[in-house]
């Protein structure tokens, strides 16, 4: 992979120019596209901006968020060719920080479940996940060293893991998400694919100028809170090895680790994110099941056939069921910094299955608005496994810092 902190220091040290730096993505990305199909569309040509901390630094933009310079689809033949008059506010903040954007990644439609033709850059035999399956692929395969995607549900950290990548889904607005298609306006949060948690940061600073983000480094002896989301199903085998091997790792590098139960609200909360993404998936999504029912992808247009039913009553109880979810979570968080849990049920699934794999582990926390961190641990028969760092609402640099910790201990541990 590409690290975007690799390229700044060599940037600024005057060992690679901010030219070549664009070269490498592009001669990378010309390499790898065609196993692995993380782009819709992409420059063939490109140049570094003259200034800015991401001078240099190529990034791929998921195809739900509106760009001037390309087409904005969706994943769908409803918006084929769709171009968009003005970039979103994201990708502005992209671009004044000194960015150069490469091209759009693929994306479910509507960032939903139907699956791309995107391929695992690990195993082109398996699923990237989804939505944000361009994203996470083209950060895997080495093509670029940051990407932006979504997370309604799972959409982040599940490609993240599947791809074995770090990618963080930030705290509930901490990124805009003017111009970016909604499918939910209460879970819908714009993340970032990256090598490392430290790049992430890197792209996080310069994105918002927020100086909690500078310089972050590792924790040291963070408490940590094992929540295994009994509530959520049972795992697969691979992913309790790799939950396992954090466990190993943070306690032999001087992290104390205990269980953790969440309060019952916290899992009826689990169990109501789908009314409210569905409710609001209705009405972000109205002109185009009204006018245009039959273009939408199959599996898209099923779930919300089979949702139509959903009344305003549900989704009223559903949002009160969730904000009380929100404050017993705060109080987990008195006795412990961070809470660790699986990033997917398990590997990326065959790609034969036509599924992305299933949110299941995620969806909670996308609920809650916490900062999440996917951090890779291992690999079980050559498919990545991570592991997701969940902190406090509004405690994003405190996830990354733990995730640093955590990359340094497994790195120590291998």
């Amino acid at each position: 992979m590409i690290s975007l902190a690799d390229l700044q220091r060599r940037i600024e040290a005057g060992e690679l120019s901010p030219d070549a730096a664009i070269v490498q993505s592009l001669e990378a990305i010309e390499t790898r596209e065609k196993d692995v199909r993380a782009f819709v569309c992409r420059a063939s040509s490109a140049k570094a901006q003259a200034s800015g901390p991401l001078r240099g630094i190529a990034v791929g933009i998921k195809d739900i968020i509106d760009t001037a310079d390309f087409p904005t689809e969706m994943g769908s033949q409803i918006y084929r060719g769709w171009q968009p008059r003005s970039d979103a506010p994201v990708v502005m903040m992209l671009k004044r920080a000194g960015a150069t954007i490469i091209g759009k990644t693929t994306t479910t439609a509507f960032a939903s479940r139907d699956p791309t033709p995107t391929l695992n850059p690990h195993n082109p035999g398996h699923s990237p996940g989804g939505s944000s399956s361009g994203s996470a692929a083209a950060v895997g395969a080495g093509m670029v060293p940051l990407a932006l995607g979504t997370q309604t549900g799972g959409s982040v950290i599940r490609p993240a893991a599947y791809c074995g990548v770090a990618a963080i889904k930030p705290s509930f607005r901490m990124l805009p998400t003017v111009g970016v298609k909604c499918y939910s306006w209460a879970l819908d949060t714009v993340g970032l694919f990256g090598a490392r948690a430290e790049d992430l940061a890197r792209g996080l600073l310069a994105m918002t100028g927020r100086t909690e983000f500078s310089d972050i480094v590792a924790v040291r002896s963070p408490r940590i809170g094992v929540v295994r989301q009994d509530f959520a199903g049972p795992v697969e085998p691979a992913a309790e090895q790799g939950l396992q091997a954090a466990i190993k790792a943070a306690e032999r590098a001087g992290a104390s680790v205990e269980t953790v139960d969440v309060p019952e609200a916290v899992r009826e909360a689990w169990r109501i994110h789908p009314i409210i993404q569905d409710f609001e998936a209705h009405r972000a999504l109205a002109w185009e099941f009204s006018e245009r029912h039959d273009e939408i992808a199959p599996m898209l247009r099923a779930s919300l056939d089979a949702t139509v039913g959903l009344t305003p009553k549900e989704y009223d109880e559903a949002r009160r069921i969730g904000r009380r979810g929100r404050r017993e979570l705060g109080e987990v968080f008195e006795g412990v910094d961070v809470l660790l849990t699986y990033s997917a049920p398990g590997t990326a699934p065959a790609k034969e299955l036509a599924t992305t794999g299933d949110p299941r582990y995620n969806r909670l926390w996308t609920l809650m608005g916490n900062p999440c961190v996917n951090v890779p641990v291992l690999k079980v028969g050559g498919l990545p496994i991570g592991v997701q760092v969940i902190a406090r609402f509004g405690n994003d640099p405190g996830a990354l810092a733990v995730a640093r910790f955590l990359e340094e201990a497994l790195a120590k541990s291998n």
